[in-house]
């Protein structure tokens, strides 16, 4: 019998980025001694269609690892932590939570995380406990990327939880902007993908980047623009592009508003001195321009390189510009909008949060905001944090202030899997059972025209002493007296025998008790829950999501169900109603590698303007784009260098691969740089610098590359977390990037950090340095 033959073989999904592939994972032993060992792509998941990249192989790591937590901690006076039992941490925490509520009331309670790239499950859970308490601020992050995108997708289609997605399959042209996704992936078997694109000769591909990237390698065309310069560059091919006339009028016309004040905007853009700010030359900007007024179906990729750099929410207005004004919108290889089973935020245009009175955007809020909501003098400041599933202390900008302001709560909670860099701050720690423990989904669902979700069954039994969430946050909800009698969950136990009775008999004990409404999920998961496959539980609240689905967009829902359905099973289709809503959820519960959940062509459903047109004009954005001054595009000679701050590296992911072993390619997370730079500090390839900023001095590892721009350096994302050694102290492995970090450097409108901006000045490292040390400057912690 062979390896493989001798492990039991489970289908699940890899965590590791958003897009999730699916995968097969070979266990083996028995009982709680069972291990990950394997792990291969799933070829019947109707997605990724058994795609893997290397990342997938760090799964083993991520489950089995010394960091793991295996019983709640309690908080000393002296700040170490001390094991408690289930009992003590549920009922500890809910009298201080409740006292803290009693006083100030559930808004001074606030959430941060509700759930990992590849684990939404527990926020379901998480959120729903919270609101209960009446607490209403959420970040995470998302809202540290991406809120920016989603704000002016407000604007354009309507509503913020309008998102785009890309064709790139069938495109014709693929422009990518601030994106690596040769190895950072962000759309479905990237790798295939970019390889088709390179063989096929009437397909290109553009890549916009200082570095030259693993893409840019592969790519027909590779701008290196200077760093921060983005909105130049793309406001500039926009007024070239009007002055062809390559603009689709007739596209604008059918489907837009507000074009001519778009025109006269970027009639007044210098496009020479905004292409010297770029440093950009005139034959490769003539040949980008020629290459876009060439395509047929051309599809612009951006990612965080332009969404958390100088200009953000400017330049995703601007790259949205780029393809709506061309008409590269709702058709084969081009943009559209997605359908949604259960959206992964929500839509407040507006809205401001009440102590800060930052923007809140989708129902989130920016971790940069996160100290100013703490540390104000408002009587409704932050007074709890409740962690689950994320790393502020790591992740969010500033390292210093946040753990200032961490330092002024009243109570933080932590939810997690491992013994986290932001575990080690909290009052109390409660341990998760991991992703491959617990049935489990996500809700990055950004396919068109087919959208699929995957509900994944438990790999492996808990690790002992850990809890999924569901059960976590019914002891919590229990011990503060949220959920409802004892009595009620026991009749809704018996109808959810009964899937035609259950809805209306859920539809009716919500109207009669609050409490089943506020804590929906949690009531579903205990009644509805246990009649479902494959220990898939959890995935209950999912019962809500399919029946609104199939009565909003019954035809979506149907076509999708014709496509999982065998021969035999497609004339038992429902038309729609309950009937069709209760099919896609026992399809989408029971599909162990995934299934479609709606199949649709055209995008036009899905803008919520009453005119059911692009609203082109965002007056905010053309006026930030009529006061860029090309004078201000080069470094400051205080901070002559550019640091890229979380980057993309083959064998890092995020912050919950903890196991330094799966970063033996780089295992100092060395700061690039290019030869002549590292040259001109008279220090070795290999050697040590010091990377200086306004908030902080790091010592970090080197290395040289000419794939970097003189003047621009990066270090990856995913280190700096503090890991056991054999003498029982913590040691940091790799840069903590964001001690570097500036929580004031952040984007106008969606306070989004400059984390691809941030300017440093470099010099030699002392002989005696320590890698990874950090002195913090003196008004840091200010």
């Amino acid at each position: 019998m062979s390896e493989a033959e001798a492990l039991t073989w489970h289908k699940s999904a890899c965590n590791l980025c958003y897009i999730n592939c699916g995968v097969e994972l070979g266990v083996s032993g028995d009982g709680a001694a069972q291990r990950i060992v394997k792990v291969r792509g799933d070829a019947h998941n109707p997605r990724s269609q058994g795609y893997l990249c290397n990342k997938a192989q760090a799964i083993p790591s991520y489950v089995h690892h010394q960091d793991r937590l295996s019983t709640p901690l309690r908080r000393r006076a002296d700040g170490s932590h001390e094991a408690i039992d289930w009992d003590t941490a549920v009922r500890e925490i809910a009298e201080r939570l409740g006292a803290v509520v009693a006083a100030h009331g559930g808004k001074t309670v606030a959430a941060f995380g509700g759930g990992g790239q590849g684990n939404h499950a527990g926020g379901s859970y998480a959120f729903g406990f919270l609101r209960a308490l009446g607490s209403r601020t959420v970040f995470n992050a998302l809202s540290q990327e991406k809120t920016g995108d989603f704000w002016l997708n407000g604007h354009l289609f309507g509503s913020q939880m309008c998102h785009t997605a890309e064709d790139i399959h069938h495109c014709d042209l693929l422009l990518v902007l601030g994106a690596n996704p040769r190895l950072a992936h962000g759309f479905t078997n990237a790798r295939d993908q970019l390889n088709g694109l390179r063989k096929d000769p009437q397909r290109k591909l553009i890549v916009v980047d200082p570095r030259r990237t693993e893409t840019a390698e592969m790519a027909d065309l590779h701008i290196a623009l200077r760093p921060g310069t983005d909105a130049f560059l793309l406001g500039a091919l926009l007024a070239e592009l009007m002055r062809r006339n390559a603009f689709d009028e007739a596209f604008l016309a059918a489907h837009a508003v507000g074009v001519d004040e778009v025109k006269a905007a970027l009639a007044a853009v210098p496009v020479p001195q905004w292409l010297a700010a770029a440093d950009v030359g005139t034959d490769a900007f003539a040949q980008l321009v020629q290459m876009v007024m060439a395509a047929k179906a051309m599809v612009v990729r951006v990612e965080l390189g332009i969404q958390q750099g100088l200009n953000s929410t400017l330049n995703s207005y601007l790259e949205k510009l780029l393809y709506l004004m061309t008409g590269h919108f709702s058709r084969p290889g081009t943009h559209g909008l997605h359908s949604w089973l259960a959206p992964l935020w929500g839509n407040t245009p507006g809205a401001r949060h009440f102590a800060t009175q930052a923007e809140v955007i989708c129902g989130l809020l920016s971790p940069n905001v996160f100290p100013d909501a703490v540390l104000s003098d408002h009587p409704d400041r932050l007074r709890v944090l409740w962690v689950d599933s994320a790393n502020p202390v790591n992740t969010a900008a500033d390292t210093a202030r946040v753990l200032q302001a961490m330092d002024a709560l009243d109570l933080m909670v932590v939810v997690d899997v491992a013994y986290t860099e932001t575990a080690a701050q909290a009052d109390y720690v409660l341990p998760a059972s991991s992703t491959y423990e617990k049935c489990e989904f996500t809700l990055f669902n950004f396919e068109l025209p087919t959208n699929y979700f995957h509900v994944r069954a438990p790999v492996l039994p808990p690790l002992a002493g850990t809890l999924p969430e569901p059960e976590i946050y019914g002891r919590l909800a229990r011990a503060m007296g949220l959920m409802p009698d004892d009595a009620v969950l026991a009749a809704l136990r018996v109808a959810a025998r009964d899937p035609v009775r259950f809805g209306a008999a859920f539809a009716e004990t919500a109207a009669a008790d609050k409490n089943v409404g506020k804590l929906a999920g949690q009531v579903l998961y205990e009644t509805l829950g246990p009649t479902l496959p494959d220990s898939t539980a959890a995935a209950a609240p999912l019962w809500q999501a399919c029946h609104r689905l199939a009565r909003l967009r019954p035809q979506a829902v149907r076509q999708a169900l014709l496509t999982d359905a065998s021969s035999a099973a497609v004339d038992a289709v429902p038309e729609d109603g309950a009937a069709l809503g209760e099919r896609l959820f026992r399809t989408v519960v029971g599909a162990r590698s995934g299934a479609a959940f709606s199949v649709h062509t055209s995008s036009w459903d899905f803008i919520e303007h009453a005119d059911g047109k692009l609203h082109l004009a965002v007056p905010q954005m053309l006026d930030w784009l009529r006061t860029l001054d090309p004078t201000m595009a080069g470094p400051d000679p205080a901070w002559p260098f550019v640091l890229s701050a979380g980057q993309r590296r083959l064998n890092n992911a995020n912050q919950i691969l903890r196991d330094p072993g799966t970063r033996t390619s780089d295992p100092d997370g060395a700061l690039y740089i290019h030869p002549d730079d590292l040259a001109a500090l008279g220090v070795a390839d290999r050697g040590a610098v010091v990377v200086e900023t306004a908030r902080a001095r790091m010592v970090v590892r080197t290395k040289a590359t000419d794939s970097m721009r003189r003047g621009h350096v990066a270090l990856p994302h995913g280190y700096g977390q503090r890991h056991p050694v054999a003498d029982g102290t913590r040691q940091v492995v790799g840069p903590p990037i964001n001690w570097l970090t500036d929580g004031a450097a952040r984007d106008p409108v969606a306070d989004t950090p400059h984390h691809k901006h941030v300017p440093v000045r470099l010099h030699a490292a002392p002989d005696d340095a320590v890698l990874n040390s950090v002195v913090a400057a003196p008004a840091a912690a200010q």
